[in-house]
């Protein structure tokens, strides 16, 4: 049986959700952004009206209000894009139990075992999008095809409130003129690589001999050429299915350039205070730390270090990336921004092999205690309780130590 795969996306979902919340900005161009002053300035999202003047996610607040003088600028509140997106996967639930998250505000759903009860793709499609905008005051633009590939790149194809099908009929008539950057997983690099090789549409990749492509991108070029000639096979996950963890970390924009080792060892702390927490609740250790470094001239690397020992503790989170960066980094520039993550995670039950080189029962009273600042935290919150050194610079200090980067196999959070 040909199977018929939605992917539903929720249009320009930050802004929409915020002008749902104010009626009174609706009319007017809208953006979620961050925070001036503390120098999280970029958009995070925008309304149509925004859009039509340019505006783009990604952008410096400063350089959107110059192609938008009235722009309205909001800040972002995650509790309530999580719950919109817990309310539209309801709805979905109601059509089949293969709904498979692609961020907040994505998922795929395979309708296959339905379209008989509930009308071809196209009228099932329009069914959601009827329903969401009426029940949840906002708009959703649905692609239909018989893969995920196509349906992804069928909800990108007309905006907003709209409904696209691909069929196995029409595909190289509507998908293969696109640009090849369209097409999912093709990034930055790919796409500039793949125009030097004078490939410039979806078409020409699919018209491309696969060992050419597998050539110059390895496995990953022949990933390509089988989603540009239509013939992804992926599955649809089932609801409730919760990808396995890969890694968790957290990065911030500094309130000020951070000029030498002590004003990184502050940040650092908080920062790995955080990724342990979320390690610890998640029931894992962390096998690596990685760290990432961006100067005030917005030029960034990244490097990792792995650990002796799995850990769950933010103290030797933090001796990691201090480690690194001490190794890495010579302070030519300062630093304006700086991230930690912990990454080859496993399983917190997991049997560890100790050495006679370290000491098994302080390692444990270290964990006691940070689990008790754990629990501290979540009785008073972030701030009742916190490492003195934290405390040493009234400017630093003022971070966001929960902004949230778990990354998972598929799904995952994103400015929209």
């Amino acid at each position: 049986m040909e199977r018929t795969i939605l992917h539903i996306d929720m249009n320009s979902c930050y802004a929409s959700i915020e002008c749902l919340h104010d009626p009174s900005i609706r009319d007017f161009p809208v953006a979620v952004g961050g925070d001036v002053e503390a120098r999280h300035g970029i958009i995070l999202a925008k309304n149509e009206h925004a859009k039509k003047f340019g505006v783009k996610t990604g952008e410096a607040l400063w350089q959107a209000k110059q192609k938008c003088p009235n722009l309205i600028i909001v800040p972002p509140h995650f509790e309530r894009y999580i719950r919109f997106s817990r309310l539209t996967r309801a709805i979905y639930s109601e059509y089949s139990n293969q709904i498979e998250p692609f961020g907040l505000d994505e998922a795929w759903v395979d309708v296959t075992g339905n379209t008989k009860l509930f009308g071809d793709g196209d009228a099932l499609a329009n069914e959601i999008r009827e329903r969401v905008k009426f029940e949840l005051g906002i708009t959703v633009s649905i692609g239909v095809s018989y893969n995920k590939i196509f349906a992804k790149l069928g909800s990108d194809y007309k905006k907003p409130d709209a409904v696209t099908v691909f069929t196995r009929d029409n595909f190289r008539d509507k998908v293969w003129p696109l640009p090849a950057e369209d097409l999912l997983y093709v990034g930055r690099a790919t796409s500039k690589k793949l125009h030097g090789y004078g490939i410039h549409t979806i078409g020409q990749i699919a018209e491309t001999d696969p060992r050419a492509l597998q050539g110059w991108f390895g496995k990953c070029g022949l990933v390509l050429s089988a989603f540009a000639n239509g013939d992804d096979t992926s599955p649809v996950s089932l609801a409730g299915d919760e990808a396995v963890i890969k890694s968790v970390g957290n990065s911030t924009t500094t309130p000020r350039d951070l000029e030498n080792d002590e004003d990184a060892r502050i940040i650092f702390y908080m920062l790995c205070e955080s990724v342990a927490e979320r390690i610890r609740e998640d029931g894992f250790f962390a096998k690596t730390v990685q760290i990432s470094l961006r100067d005030r001239d917005l030029s960034s690397f990244e490097r990792q270090l792995k650990l002796e020992t799995p850990t769950c503790l933010a103290c030797e989170l933090h001796t990691a990336a201090m480690q690194l960066l001490r190794a890495n980094y010579s302070w030519q520039k300062p630093l304006r921004s700086i991230g930690v993550r912990a990454t080859d995670l496993i399983p917190a039950t997991s049997p560890q092999q100790l050495t006679m080189f370290e000491d098994a029962q302080k390692r444990e009273r270290m964990e006691t205690i940070e689990r008790t600042v754990d629990d501290i935290r979540r009785r008073f919150g972030h701030y009742a309780i916190g490492r003195a050194i934290t405390t040493t610079d009234k400017t630093l200090r003022n971070i966001n130590p929960k902004e949230d980067h778990t990354i998972h196999p598929v799904g995952f959070f994103k400015a929209v």
